[in-house]
């Protein structure tokens, strides 16, 4: 089983924002999954199979900056091991559009990913980070800002090749996902 969480705020007043890019990865996700999206461990669950191998979605309903009290419930109530999750979240160090996956490291500056290693205890698992580009202003209302018109088509294409990313990881792991779209 695989685990993918998106990281975000729950509520139409972050919806669009540039810290909810993870949340709309997920949305795709579940789009397609076409299952019953229930509430669970603080998060907003669907359980499918893609590839054939059976996955989770999860939104965490915590906030982002509690991120890791709704990702350590699901990790400990599904006993999935850190290996096999891949949590995908906005960062400002990378150009708006680009995609990185690696299969551990550290919480680069982001509060959910420090959330989520201090309640995971550990680095080692899979990320899959969006570019949202750096702050023009204040960091907090930079990522709580919606793109621009000039930027949605960037991140458009970001969260296909996002969809793309996670796919290849249930399918054939972290080391093709990472050859295969962090060279892009």
């Amino acid at each position: 089983m695989k685990l993918i969480i998106g990281l975000g705020n729950p509520g139409p007043r972050y919806a669009n924002t540039r810290h909810n890019v993870g949340f709309r990865v997920l949305d795709t996700l579940m789009e397609r999954g076409r299952n019953k999206i229930v509430p669970r461990y603080n998060s907003l669950v669907m359980e499918t199979t893609l590839h054939e191998t059976p996955i989770v979605l999860a939104k965490p309903l915590t906030y982002m900056n509690n991120s890791g009290r709704a990702i350590a419930a699901l990790v400990n109530q599904l006993a999935v091991p850190p290996t096999e999750l891949c949590v995908v979240y906005d960062d400002i160090h990378l150009d708006v559009g680009t995609i990185r996956m690696r299969r551990k490291g550290s919480d680069g500056g982001h509060n959910g990913m420090k959330s989520i290693i201090g309640s995971l205890h550990t680095n080692e698992f899979p990320r899959l980070r969006i570019g949202v580009g750096e702050p023009t202003g204040a960091q907090v209302d930079y990522v709580l800002s919606e793109f621009s018109e000039a930027e949605e088509p960037a991140i458009e294409e970001a969260i296909q090749r996002a969809v793309e990313a996670i796919e290849t990881f249930v399918s054939d792991g972290i080391l093709t996902a990472m050859n295969r779209f962090n060279g892009r």
